[in-house]
């Protein structure tokens, strides 16, 4: 069979499919029966992506993350799930060594899913259209129907019993479509062709190869090359360049000034981190008391964050003192020691961060963003090696995007293996003698953590008879009030307005939604009944 037929019957088969085991359904077993359809229905299209080493690796990844979503069905395995699904999908259709361009042509499919869809209909050039039995009856049958049309109206007109019997017929058409449009909604219908876009994106490989085309002149290795005043003034940062050192930019003597200037600058830079960095090591490393600190919120919350950002900004001025030739440039030794000191202490703030991320955790317990910063510093220190290997062993800004990029897949598929709503709340709710109870925030956690939030519903009446009567006083009104009358601070009634509400949308869903985490709670709830 012709491959474009084959890939247009894929791509509609693959949005009905879509549509039969995602309508009004969550993520669970449903995704491992379309997931099947879309791995199997890419090797088949494109049957060398079997042998693809990056695209093997990638199916282990993805078909944990489909575990995971089974499982957990959490946000992040979700989401971990759809990435490497695209990414498999990118290296199976293309060629390409880096997550970063398979990204960006995964990215062209989709944006011209709707043209690539409409190929499969193009007659190749040269050929000639052939005209089929049914484009001939047709055009003969146009000129009999329209005369059965006119006398229709007229015989209509003329017999009040074929009227009545005209009625009657259209009375049963009528409650056909009725039927039918109550079965296939114009919303299910949009959900179709919704299915059939995401099956086209993901099987349909676009005409454009931009990322392709431009991914083939990169290369890990740097090379020295000669660069005329013409191309240079045309490089990314010359004109930051020319404005910072004027004249000294220019001329036979440039490349030497530009390791004149990077030397002062990483030896100055390197002078203040020193003192920040003996600062922290006083102050945080050494018998620092976090829970009798009542700075520690601004010291780490605000702190945490100004100094992620100088992180990344400490590996941007790197990137830009050893651009292009100046790698070679036979006296960039002590430019090198000065990058290198520079690197290692922005390590040593990197420790001093995850002081801070431990101490806010240890005293007021776990949240995302301290989670999500736990997992940035490790992906900072991957971004702080490859940046050494980049200027030990003279390699490309590319290898470095391409290699910090595999780094943060490999992070998601790790990280989507725990379901952190349930970690979370396991570990506060464990540490709610010592960990003041953040109430609010364990109520908006998935409902995976129902069975915990109920076994430990003392401590939540514990901690809605400390708020402040007059606060509660103040909430009473009318605007405190949600409208099945659970207010802001009654958290024990949220907890059992959520319990019902989960046990009433389970009874909607069918076997195709199933997934560990919510056939563990509603078991749960079926041991343990609801008590009001």
């Amino acid at each position: 069979m012709n491959k474009k037929i084959s890939q247009g019957i894929l791509v509609i088969a693959g949005g009905i499919l879509f549509s039969l085991v995602f309508w009004q359904e969550k993520l669970g077993i449903n995704t491992v029966l379309f997931d099947a359809f879309i791995l199997a229905a890419l090797f088949y299209l494109y049957a060398n992506a079997r042998q693809n080493a990056v695209v093997r690796w990638l199916v282990i990844g993805h078909l944990t993350c489909l575990v995971m979503i089974v499982l957990h069905n959490t946000l992040l395995s979700k989401i971990a799930f759809s990435i490497t699904l695209l990414l498999i999908a990118g290296f199976a259709e293309y060629t390409h060594r880096s997550a970063w361009f398979a990204g960006g042509s995964v990215l062209l499919n989709i944006i011209f899913c709707v043209a690539s869809f409409a190929d499969q209909f193009k007659r190749k050039p040269g050929t000639k259209r052939k005209r089929t039995g049914l484009s001939k009856f047709i055009r003969f049958a146009i000129f009999p129907v329209l005369l059965l049309a006119l006398f229709f109206i007229i015989y209509l007109s003329a017999n009040s019993v074929f009227q009545a019997m005209a009625a009657r017929f259209e009375l049963y058409i009528g409650r056909f479509f009725f039927s039918f449009f109550n079965v296939f909604s114009p919303q299910r219908l949009l959900f179709l062709f919704f299915g059939v876009y995401v099956t086209g994106s993901l099987l349909m490989r676009s005409r454009v190869n931009y990322f392709t085309h431009k991914e083939s002149a990169c290369q890990d290795e740097l090379q020295r090359s000669r660069i005329s005043w013409k191309q240079r003034i045309q490089m990314p940062g010359w004109q930051f360049t020319e404005t910072i050192m004027g004249r000294l930019a220019r001329g036979m003597m440039a490349l030497k000034n530009e390791n004149t200037t990077g030397i002062i600058s990483l030896l100055l830079l390197n002078t203040l981190l020193l003192a920040i960095n003996i600062i922290d090591v006083s102050y945080l490393w050494i018998n620092f008391d976090y829970m009798g600190d009542v700075f520690l919120y601004k010291m780490v919350h605000e702190g945490t964050e100004l100094l992620i950002v100088s992180i990344v900004l400490a590996m941007l001025v790197v990137l830009f003192f050893f651009k292009g030739n100046l790698n070679f440039y036979r006296r960039n030794k002590w430019l090198k020691y000065g990058a290198y000191a520079w690197i290692w202490q922005n390590c040593i703030l990197v420790i001093s961060v995850l002081l801070r991320d431990y101490y806010y955790i240890a005293r007021y317990g776990l949240a995302y963003k301290r989670i999500g910063v736990l997992f940035f510093l490790l992906m900072v220190l991957i971004g702080l090696t490859t940046v050494f290997i980049k200027i030990w062993q003279r390699r490309t800004s590319y290898f470095l995007f391409r290699v910090n990029a595999w780094a943060g897949v490999i992070l998601l598929v790790l990280a989507s293996t725990i379901h952190w709503d349930e970690f979370i709340a396991g570990y506060n709710l464990q540490r709610k003698d010592r960990v003041p109870l953040d109430a609010e925030f364990l109520l908006t956690l998935s409902d995976k953590t129902l069975p915990l939030l109920e076994a430990n519903l003392e401590a939540f009446k514990k901690r809605q008879a400390e708020i402040p009567k007059e606060l509660s006083d103040s909430r009473s009104g009318s605007d405190s009030w949600s409208r099945d009358n659970t207010c802001d601070t009654c958290f024990v009634e949220q907890i059992r307005a959520r319990k019902d509400r989960f046990l009433q949308q389970q009874s909607h869903r069918t076997w195709l939604s199933w997934n560990y985490a919510d056939a563990y709670t509603a078991q749960y709830f079926r041991n343990h009944p609801v008590s009001h």
